[in-house]
């Protein structure tokens, strides 16, 4: 048997409204070939997604669940130099969304190069994708590629577990990460704005953020954070800095002398460090409290299972 022809047919075949009116006065004059009272000509809803096609770029809307929002200007040229030679070898992925417009899944950056290159269509594979289902194949596309840097991707974390409902262990699972890995990503959100720029114009890594982030001091991490710039420091550089750090001489620099005592500013850095999380102890006339924050459901079963282990 034959196999079924993919590439090549005409939008029309799979999308009616794509028809011209030229086209449709032709079938309205040529008798409809029938069996038992259905038209051949129609195509099953079921053949118009995943197939490829080749699809007018103007009629390709971005995908407004992009995760990824930094495109390298030079590098897009290059790319639409190479499609001007040899055109998009590797089709994007759309889903049709009536009135001759289909909404980009993944693969922006080819279709920003193609646009630029003036080419007017390109192949698409076409895929059945709700908006939940869109945003996770855009997110795990670009994962995959490494496109996107670490905030872009706490972002997208966090919004597949506000906008629909996602456990942090539903999230791993659909990008195929450990739960650990998505919680410590999702922590990257808490850092100061000057530590998350340092983070996004890679002046830093994820490993030197992730040490810096369980300091609750700005100025001490801004001190740590030029010593990393300056000094070219490895991540185990900043986490043997974190773990020496002299906590009452941040004191005298950081607060007045009388507003903690240096013990309890030592027990709290040390249970910092052992939870990963910010810590506050508070005395009290008789004994006192400890007070240990969490920021999801996972997060502190994460810090029973520190618990369960000691």
């Amino acid at each position: 048997m034959a196999s079924k022809k993919v590439l090549g047919r005409g939008l029309g075949a799979f999308f009616p409204e794509y028809v011209s009116d030229e086209e449709k006065a032709k079938k309205a004059e040529a008798p409809s070939i029938k069996k038992e009272g259905v038209e051949k000509n129609l195509v099953a809803p079921e053949e118009r997604v995943n197939i490829v096609l080749n699809v007018p770029v103007d009629h390709i809307r971005a995908n407004p669940n992009q995760p990824r929002k930094d495109f390298d200007e030079e590098r897009l040229e290059e790319l639409a130099n190479s499609l001007k030679k040899h055109g998009l070898i590797q089709p994007i992925t759309v889903r049709y969304i009536g009135e001759k417009r289909f909404e980009l899944i993944s693969g922006e950056r080819r279709l920003r190069a193609s646009k630029l290159a003036g080419i007017d269509e390109i192949p698409a594979y076409i895929r059945e994708a709700d908006d939940e289902q869109s945003m996770a194949f855009a997110l795990i596309e670009n994962i995959q590629r490494e496109d996107l840097n670490p905030l872009e991707v706490a972002m997208a974390y966090k919004r597949l577990l506000e906008e629909f409902d996602y456990t942090q262990a539903e999230v791993a699972t659909r990008v195929g990460k450990n739960r650990s890995t998505v919680t410590n990503m999702l922590r990257l959100l808490n850092l100061p704005d000057f530590m998350q720029t340092a983070l996004i114009t890679n002046a830093i890594s994820t490993g030197h953020a992730r040490a810096l982030i369980t300091i609750e001091e700005e100025p001490v991490q801004k001190m740590l954070l030029n010593k990393i710039l300056k000094l070219g420091w490895s991540v185990r550089d900043v986490e043997d800095a974190v773990r020496n750090l002299d906590s009452s001489t941040s004191k005298k620099k950081l607060t007045k002398p009388d507003q903690k005592n240096p013990f309890y500013d030592e027990i709290s850095s040390r249970l910092r460090r052992t939870f990963s999380t910010k810590v506050a102890i508070k005395p009290k006339a008789k004994g006192g409290e400890i007070k240990i924050e969490y920021y999801s459901e996972e997060d502190l079963e994460r810090i029973l299972s520190i618990f369960d282990s000691i």
